[in-house]
């Protein structure tokens, strides 16, 4: 299906819930496998409707797809086992043994013989392992949080789990445009027009539901086809007037706006077009430009001349509205300073685990690592930095080290789900770690990357295997397979050190943006073929870049060598800047930092304050304080759900702070822990007396 399908499917899923045709939203979403909606799952799961439940996720993954899968199956047909013993029902039991988890025992033979035996005690809590089994509501909660886990780090769900970030009423929109431009094309259009019918085109010169004269000989349009309501979507498409001629994106170079955009080199190719054929304007219209036919979105395609994008003739059709202004209630900030931790040297970097919503990852400017648990405030792992193998590393890194041991982390950031995490160095090396739980990590791989200081790391999946991007003072960068080191490729190009990486994938292409610190942006395929687009950053110095968690859209956040900040979005068709956000002051101390969260907020740390800015609005909408004791320039850090933001402070320590879900969050954990060493409590007692 092609990318405008895929869209159209998002807006028909967007209608059908405003319109509340509920069970119909979730048979599309379940039928296209498009979107996991995972409030509905939720509400499933707790009301016990496993029927649908499985229903549900068969639109998604199968039993056998991996072990994510295997044991998201697995769980739910326990917990409806365990029910119908609760109840006393052996034929339903033995029914849901034979047809739903009998299909495990060719994975975990004597799991199943255990799960069998069940049926031979007259309560199933005599078992030990189910000894702690409660009711059926608290069993089906404790399920659900590991169903959860399960499903965020289970690859098959990778980009399920969002919404695309769209205004309301969407289709009712583009179906407007429709009318207006089919009411302009009319030879004595009518000042309100009555729209009746959408099964064919509008006209105002004949009874409506007539067909509109072609357009075909209109000099103002050149030769197009007839228009139709909805052109197809693997089709070229839209066709309009130019009552005035309009350049072409294609050649937004040659006729520059008065609007400054970045330089381009080799050609006005677009972030996300380099990954496609550029598009070329008709010869007989050059004021048009025809998008092909898997163009990636809607919102490429050109407008009427003289129309903004949401407006509306006046024509009588479904009303739609829009928002004028956001409001958001405090609970959405981060206001609450939840957690104070002592790292004892300055953060550097830092990064919440992908599933585990609490454990932090630290790196330190003396190259120490930690790993914390918020919820208990625990550090779990520290770890001062050392070459695990000297020997095996190359000269100049020896030499190095001798002459100055002094080694910072560079970027620490864990792997999509979990299971590793790797560390880069301001000395060659990067340093990859197995996460095992608790505080159980171990080596896993060292590698000898660049000469000079390894700037970022990355990991990214292309060709669905597991990698490590890396990139490095030496101008380049390279790509590792994560599970034995081997490099697969070096990108060569940069004209300078290459000072950070962002991997991303549009539909099945993957592609790794750079950015050095001669403020030049690349783009890479993973081939040999060299950099695809070559663009001048906003301060034309240290920029880092990020995508939304949706990954449609595209930030930038850098500062120059005069200390001048930038905070960008980034039009990745036509590669030029969408909104600058404002609210830097003139000279920032030090290089800012950037992070985004729940496809919604961007957050920056700069002039002592954490600065917040709501995505679709350029001007700066709140700053946190976090009780004071921040550095000019903090490191910050939010987790996956956008509950927790983690930020660094001038005493070598962190922050966390919360909104009302994170506070709730870290409540139900401190609850806990008290509960279990409560109970290890009265468990000593009872011994001593």
């Amino acid at each position: 299906m092609s990318s405008l399908s895929r869209e159209l499917v998002f807006l028909i899923l967007q209608f059908l819930d405003e319109e509340k045709f509920k069970e119909t939203v979730h048979k599309l979403e379940q039928e296209s496998g498009f979107y996991f909606n995972m409030k509905y799952f939720e509400d499933e799961v707790i009301n016990g409707n496993w029927d649908e439940v499985e229903r549900y996720l068969g639109g998604f993954t199968k039993v056998d797809d991996n072990r994510y899968s295997m044991k998201i199956f697995f769980e739910i047909r326990k917990q409806k086992y365990l029910e119908a013993l609760d109840k006393h029902d052996r034929s339903k039991a033995v029914e849901i043994l034979v047809k739903d988890l009998k299909v495990f025992a060719s994975f975990n033979e004597e799991l199943f013989k255990e799960i069998t035996q069940l049926l031979t005690l007259e309560n199933f809590r005599e078992n030990e392992q189910l000894s702690k089994y409660g009711d059926t509501k608290s069993a089906r909660a404790i399920m659900l949080v590991e169903l959860k886990k399960l499903i965020e780090a289970n690859p098959l769900f990778r980009d399920k789990l969002q919404f695309p970030n769209l205004k309301s009423s969407r289709l009712r929109t583009l179906i407007n445009q429709s009318l207006n431009w089919q009411h302009q094309l009319c030879k004595n259009p009518r000042p309100n027009p009555d729209i009746k019918t959408l099964f064919v085109d509008h006209s105002c010169g004949q009874p409506n539901g007539a067909r509109a004269p072609s357009p075909a000989n209109n000099p103002l349009l050149g030769s197009i086809p007839k228009p139709g309501g909805f052109p197809q979507l693997g089709a070229h498409g839209p066709f309009q007037p130019a009552p005035t001629p309009v350049a072409p994106l294609a050649g937004w170079m040659s006729n520059p706006p008065a609007v400054t955009h970045p330089a381009v080199s080799g050609g006005a190719i677009g972030f996300a077009a380099m990954l496609k054929h550029p598009r070329t304007p008709s010869a007989a219209n050059p004021s048009m430009d025809y998008p092909s036919g898997d163009s990636d979105h809607v919102s490429k395609r050109p407008r009427p001349v003289g129309l903004s994008e949401e407006v509306n003739l006046p024509v009588n059709m479904m009303p739609v509205t829009y928002p004028q202004s956001h409001s958001y209630p405090q609970d959405d900030f981060h206001k609450a300073v939840a957690r104070t931790l002592s790292q004892g040297s300055a953060p550097m970097s830092m990064d919440f685990h992908p599933v585990q919503q609490t454990l932090l990852l630290v790196g330190t400017n003396v190259g120490d690592i930690g790993l914390w648990d918020v919820g208990t405030k625990e550090r779990l792992v520290v770890r001062n930095f050392k070459v695990w193998e000297l020997g095996k590393c190359s000269m100049a890194l020896q030499a190095a080290l001798v002459k100055d041991p002094t080694v910072s982390v560079n970027r620490i950031i864990w792997s999509p789900d979990g299971t590793l995490f790797g560390v880069a160095y301001s000395r060659h090396i990067v340093q990859i770690y197995s996460y095992h739980g608790g505080d159980d990590i171990r080596q896993h791989l060292e590698i000898d990357a660049h000469v000079g200081g390894v700037n970022d790391i990355a990991f990214a999946h292309p060709n669905k295997q597991l990698c490590i991007i890396t990139c490095g003072d030496d101008k380049t960068i390279k790509v590792w397979e994560a599970t034995s080191g081997t490099k697969q490729f070096t990108f060569e190009g940069h004209e300078a050190p290459v000072y950070s990486v962002c991997p991303h994938y549009k539909e099945n292409i993957q592609f790794i943006f750079s950015t050095a610190l001669d403020g030049k942006i690349k783009a890479w395929l993973y081939d040999n073929l060299g950099s695809r687009v070559d663009y001048d950053a906003p301060g034309h110095w240290c920029t880092t870049m990020a995508y939304s968690a949706d990954g449609s859209r595209l930030f930038s956040c850098g500062t120059s060598k005069d200390g001048e900040s930038h905070l960008v979005e980034w039009n990745e068709s036509e590669g030029a800047v969408k909104r600058t956000y404002q609210g830097f002051r003139k000279r920032s101390m030090g290089v800012v930092q950037f992070d985004t969260t729940r496809n919604r907020f961007l957050a920056a740390g700069d002039e002592f304050v954490i600065k917040i800015w709501d995505m679709d609005n350029t001007s700066l909408l709140t700053t946190i304080e976090a009780d004071g004791g921040l550095p000019a320039s903090p490191r910050i850090r939010f987790n996956k759900e956008g509950t927790l933001l983690a930020v660094s402070t001038v005493d070598n320590g962190i922050k966390v702070l919360a909104n009302a879900d994170g506070v709730r969050l870290l409540r139900t954990l401190e609850n806990r822990s008290f509960d279990a060493s409560r109970s290890a409590s009265e468990t000593v007692t009872k011994v001593v007396t």
